[in-house]
């Protein structure tokens, strides 16, 4: 087993910069990694990272996510186990798929969309992520809960000091305390709207989970603020730079953009695809439940395991040519991409597989549709090279873009 002075550090300005080298080389000739920084053992190859994710033995647990997750959120639904998330599963995850999702809130979807892109499809030029990527599903979400869209400021600093607060590998104080301190600012907005709800249910998501109920159990009201801030942060951020990266990567690779144009049923393969490439979320956390052989070592018992996506999603023994964006590969299902048995690891997989994975393909879909109806000669602005951001979760930060208006 390596350790970080013999191997790429996650922590280093050119990690940050560009892993995929890295990640290269920690799958070749350092699959487990001992961090001394993080304090975690770190795993790259496909075979490893989905073998922690499906955990067919009962080896790795969520118990990290105490302090990964609970400091900013409560304790969420992915810190349980056994029949307790099971339950809370049911409760929560019918709003997100079936006919919840097709007749509720493919509306809101839509809509919100449709209003983005009005604000800039006269101008001939918009930035994809300013304009419209970190706007959109935090706008879609809080519709959904029922929230006051007017409040999306306070939304998305939010996400953002939660987002960084996972981040925060490095422990910066200042980080940490913002992360704590969005945990009580989100109390204090959402527990009295919670309460409210409850006396006067509606027709949204909100009310939804204040009145779901599974063999007699309820979500108290802890239970549904914190799924609420989970809800904003992961499906905020992670849909945010999931548009903005499959933009970028069609754009890059102006042959298979004009195919999506011409196809648009091919939206769903170059969305999977984007998934696989430039993943929104590059690690994931677990901890061991007993000692593990995986290669390159063992893991013991209580350690905390870091299993890196962004590596594992461009493993060689995975997938051919995984350096390589291709929209038409042979060796990415895209029918099971959206599901526990999806071929790439960018949900997680197994029993704490995304929940919100069909509301973020909706919302994909939808908005790249939309996208390309209002831009109809899409182009990067002159001169602009996209360039991704972020260690923990990664995308563009930026996507001027430039078209010809519709009618123009």
């Amino acid at each position: 087993m390596s350790t970080a002075q013999q191997a790429p550090d996650i922590l280093s300005p050119e990690f940050a910069a560009d892993p995929y080298p890295a990640y290269a080389a920690m799958r070749e000739k350092n699959p487990l990694i001992w961090h001394e920084a993080t304090q975690s053992y770190i795993l790259s190859r496909y075979d490893d990272v989905e073998r922690v994710f499906k955990d067919k033995k009962s080896e790795f647990t969520t118990d990290n996510y105490d302090w990964q997750l609970e400091p900013v959120h409560g304790k969420t639904i992915l810190q349980l186990s056994g029949r307790e998330h099971a339950v809370r599963r049911a409760l929560v995850a019918p709003a997100f798929r079936g006919s919840d999702l097709q007749e509720k809130f493919l509306p809101v979807i839509e809509r919100n969309s449709l209003a983005l892109i009005d604000a800039f499809r006269e101008t001939g030029s918009a930035d994809i992520v300013s304009d419209y990527a970190t706007r959109f599903p935090v706008n879609v979400i809080a519709d959904m809960l029922g929230l006051d869209k007017a409040d999306h400021a306070r939304f998305h600093g939010w996400y953002t000091a939660v987002i960084a607060f996972l981040g925060n590998l490095s422990g910066d104080a200042e980080v940490t305390a913002a992360g704590e301190r969005t945990r009580r600012e989100f109390a204090e907005y959402m527990i009295p709207i919670i309460r409210d709800r409850r006396d006067n249910l509606g027709d949204d998501l909100l009310s939804t989970l204040c009145a779901a109920e599974v063999d007699g159990v309820r979500m108290s009201d802890e239970d549904i603020k914190a799924f609420c801030s989970l809800l904003l942060a992961a499906g905020g951020e992670t849909t945010d730079k999931a548009i903005a990266s499959i933009l970028a990567n069609l754009l890059m690779n102006p042959e298979q953009l004009a195919a999506v144009y011409e196809d648009r049923s091919l939206i769903p393969a170059a969305f999977a695809e984007t998934l696989r490439y430039t993943p929104p979320v590059h690690m994931i956390m677990r901890q061991s439940a007993t000692d593990v052989e995986v290669s390159g070592g063992t893991i013991p018992k209580g350690a905390t395991v870091t299993c890196l996506i962004g590596a594992a999603n461009r493993d060689e023994g995975r997938y051919g040519d995984p350096d390589r964006f291709d929209i038409f590969r042979d060796d990415l299902t895209t029918t099971s991409a959206f599901s526990a048995a999806a071929d790439h690891l960018a949900f997680a997989l197994g029993r704490h597989f995304c929940v919100g994975a069909l509301l973020a393909k909706a919302e994909v879909e939808i908005g790249v549709n939309q996208l390309l109806d209002a831009m109809p000669d899409l182009r990067l602005a002159d001169g602009f090279d996209p360039v991704e951001q972020g260690v923990f979760t990664r995308g563009p930060q930026s996507l001027p873009v430039r078209f010809t208006p519709v009618g123009a």
